[in-house]
């Protein structure tokens, strides 16, 4: 199939379900005067001509706009997985908006998509200060775009906490809204795409010269450098543009690039003629649908979210197929850490440290009078709601902790964790589903469906990369996309009136407030001898970084032994999941923390990570209770902005 035909198709398609869609709004004899000269005391003709035309007009240029910045992206960085949404450009622009309506309302005066530019273009410096050291390699670049993406949404979502009334609206057009009530955004919009279309029909032969190596496009007198930047600029220009009147329209502009070429789309101009085409048919096609089917789902889904959903599977089906060249990654072995012969002072430091932290979670904090000092009186007035929050907190980070490290000795990567490579958004994703669609289930479903989750995640993981030999990078982006699936549940959350939002949220954030004392108890005990009862595993956690033959050699099964291990990493993952939320990053800090202090043994590796698991997490907690009192930023919340910020700057020493 040729583009010309795919085009072909979805656009009789679109027609179908648009004339479908417009005779529920009015009768066919009606349409033209609806759409062109509607009658003012006919309510459905105003709103077809003020709703449902413009909603379907903004669509198409909106498909259009990312499909062509989709190919800039693609075309300047020389990598298919570029776009707005995998570069952390949609998602700058996003949070700069955000920031903008709360602290500086009048910036927006001067211009929404100049704020928004200014935060996309953020957004993607900190991208390229990111991967610089290794020359922008493609599979950094997206591995770097996609973390600063999900770290920028956990600041969006902590602005949204802390200001849901002020943001309540922003919710939905933040989910990717396209929802319409006059012409304003099409004449908004549309001004200012016609000029950055026309920019990219004169940049077009010098953007050709990009296929060519450095060497030759500079010997044909092609400054690369500005040529670059001009068109990153113009690509971000046209995200900021789409980002300021509808919100983040997830993986169109991944989308439509890849499957033109695909399609036998090679060059510069073919792309550029059909990848616009087939991103305006594939979104408006797609809200279409969603507005067809709309009234047969329990709740409001955006068409962000939705195409999102739908790209998140795409991104995960080109990454086996994105050719690695000489990005390849430096071996990172588990055997380099620096060795204690006598871990046991380490153990007793962390233990002591833990048991600081445990007693200034319970009695230090303050209250309407400032700092109140530990005391007994302190003790009995607070520790009915101190103590189940503190020994959740302990006890999910000991068993991220736990997990962390096998799946890092099991990977013989140091970079790997159920947050980074999927298994938590994995998890958070079951559990997400269950809890909107199967009203009233108990504890015991819950954690047999984030296990299930996390097993399936788990599986994904393995069929990507078998092929590759399980290369560090790939497997963490195949991570990322993964928990690039979580987004638009998400967003489908934040954007509905449903009850259980408030909760939901709190929970998808990390905060452990409506912890009670049985669950908090169950998740420490558990912690506790787990992290016991896995020194039986030592010998296997020691061996199988040594490699497949050498373990084998020594007598261990290394497929038996790796099932059994990830089956543990499942379980670990999800009941921690169902505490503290998906991306708190302890996982990754807590085994990476205790090999640097020295920790290189698997049974020491064991009890320092889940000892700086259980630190990392308390602190967080109460470091999030106190940090702006009385206002609360939930424990996983605040542990991802510190564990995303330290996972960057690793990601900057590769």
């Amino acid at each position: 199939m040729t583009p010309a035909r795919l085009c072909t198709l979805l656009a009789l398609v679109c027609l179908a379900l648009s004339g479908l869609s417009l005779a529920t709004q009015l009768p066919v004899a009606q349409w033209a005067q609806a759409l062109f000269v509607p009658d003012e005391d006919n309510i459905d003709q105003l709103l077809t001509h003020y709703s449902w035309l413009p909603r379907w007009t903004i669509a198409l240029l909106a498909g259009g706009a990312l499909g062509i910045a989709g190919v800039l992206m693609q075309q300047v960085l020389r990598n298919p997985l570029a776009a707005p949404t995998t570069l952390g450009v949609a998602t700058g622009a996003q949070l700069a908006l955000l920031l903008s309506t709360l602290f500086a309302p009048g910036l927006l005066v001067l211009g929404r998509e100049w704020v928004a530019l200014v935060g996309g273009g953020l957004a993607m410096g900190l991208v390229f200060a990111l991967a610089w050291r290794r020359g922008l390699a493609p599979m950094v670049v997206v591995l770097a775009g996609l973390v600063v993406n999900l770290y920028l949404g956990a600041v969006s979502t902590t602005l949204i906490l802390f200001h849901q009334e002020e943001l309540r609206g922003l919710m939905v057009w933040g989910a990717g809204s396209l929802s319409q009530n006059s012409w304003d955004g099409v004449l908004y919009l549309l001004p200012r795409l016609a000029i950055a279309l026309v920019l990219a029909g004169l940049m077009l032969r010098p953007l050709a010269i990009l296929e060519l190596d450095d060497v030759n496009a500079r010997s044909l007198g092609v400054s690369l450098k500005h040529l670059r930047l001009m068109s990153l600029g113009l690509a971000v220009f046209i995200t900021a543009c789409v980002v300021s009147v509808i919100g983040i329209i997830g993986f169109i502009g991944l989308a439509a690039p890849a499957i033109v070429r695909l399609l036998g789309a090679r060059t510069l101009p073919q792309r550029l003629l059909w990848a616009p085409i087939l991103g305006a048919l594939l979104l408006t096609t797609t809200d279409q649908l969603l507005q067809r089917f709309s009234g047969a789902l329990p709740t409001m889904i955006p068409t962000g979210a939705t195409t999102a959903a739908l790209g998140a599977p795409l991104l995960l089906w080109l990454i086996p197929r994105l050719k690695l060249g000489g990005d390849r990654p430096h071996a990172t072995p588990m055997l380099a850490a620096p060795h204690r012969r006598h871990p046991g002072r380490l153990l007793m430091a962390l233990g002591l440290a833990l048991t600081v932290a445990l007693a200034a979670s319970l009695l230090l904090g303050q209250n309407s009078e400032g700092w109140a000092w530990p005391s007994w009186a302190i003790w009995q007035a607070t520790h009915e709601w101190r103590l189940p929050r503190t020994l959740a907190a302990a006890g999910a980070g000991t068993l991220l902790a736990l997990a962390g490290t096998l799946i890092q000795r099991v990977t013989g990567n140091p970079m790997a964790s159920p947050e980074v490579v999927g298994i938590s958004g994995g998890t958070a994703i079951g559990l997400i589903g269950v809890v909107l669609f199967v009203p009233g289930v108990g504890l015991p479903v819950l954690l047999l469906a984030g296990t299930l989750s996390a097993l399936a995640t788990l599986g994904v993981l393995l069929l990507i990369n078998r092929r590759s030999g399980f290369q560090p990078e790939r497997v963490l982006l195949t991570g990322i996309a993964i928990t690039a699936l979580f987004d638009p549940l998400r967003s489908i959350v934040l954007a509905n009136g449903d009850p259980r939002t408030q909760q939901l949220l709190a929970w998808m954030s990390g905060s452990t407030y409506y912890v009670d004392t049985t669950l908090a108890i169950v998740v420490a005990a558990s912690a506790v001898i787990l992290t016991l009862a896995m020194q039986c595993l030592s010998r296997w956690l020691d061996l199988l970084p040594m490699g497949n033959s050498s373990a084998s050699a020594l007598g261990v099964n290394v497929d038996r032994a790796r099932l059994a291990l990830l089956g543990i990493v499942a379980l670990l993952t999800a009941a921690a999941t169902l505490v503290v939320g998906p991306l708190s990053f302890v996982g990754l800090l807590a085994p990476h923390m205790a090999r640097l202090l020295g920790a290189s043994r698997a049974r020491a590796h064991l009890l320092a990570a889940a000892l700086l698991g259980a630190l990392l997490m308390v602190l967080a907690d109460w470091l999030g209770r106190q940090w702006l009192f009385p206002e609360e930023i939930p424990a996983g919340l605040m542990s991802s902005l510190l564990g995303g910020a330290y996972f960057m700057w690793t990601l900057r020493r590769l």
